[in-house]
């Protein structure tokens, strides 16, 4: 069992690989921090859901798809660092475009976190790292 104090890196062998130099997951004692988690797959070039010009920009997307991919790597990484979906206690929501997203992400957020009362904010920001709509930060319980 993890101290209070040591700090554990975990990564998941199912989820895609960071974009940059962060874990997917840091424990501290029974705590688990997950670094922002988008739809990419492992191993996979193309994006869930997007689709790109030839300049690697967004032409559209499926917001749907996208967040079902997320909430899919999400359980990955909760599952493969010893925790699970139902220890959720706090998700950070980050969408491109809250006026379109919010109502179809908030209904696949009530089907998909039915009983699990995690504490939950959502945030509509300019851009994030990689060509996606969607981006999820999460804190669990081991």
């Amino acid at each position: 069992m993890a101290s209070q104090t040591e700090k554990i890196v975990l990564n998941s062998n199912r989820a895609p690989d960071p974009v940059g130099a962060y874990p997917h997951a840091r424990r501290i004692g029974n705590m688990l921090y997950l670094s922002g988690v988008g739809p990419r797959e492992k191993n996979q070039k193309a994006i869930p859901g997007v689709t790109l010009d030839d300049a690697g920009n967004i032409t559209a997307y499926d917001i749907t798809e996208q967040t079902l991919s997320v909430f899919r790597n999400v359980k990955f990484i909760l599952e493969d660092a010893g925790s699970a979906w139902e220890n959720m206690v706090d998700v950070t929501v980050f969408l491109t475009d809250m006026k379109r997203d919010f109502s179809t992400f908030n209904k696949l957020y009530a089907e998909h976190f039915a009983g699990i009362d995690a504490c939950r904010t959502t945030i509509q920001i300019g851009a994030l790292p990689t060509p996606i709509a969607i981006e999820l930060k999460v804190i669990a319980t081991i």
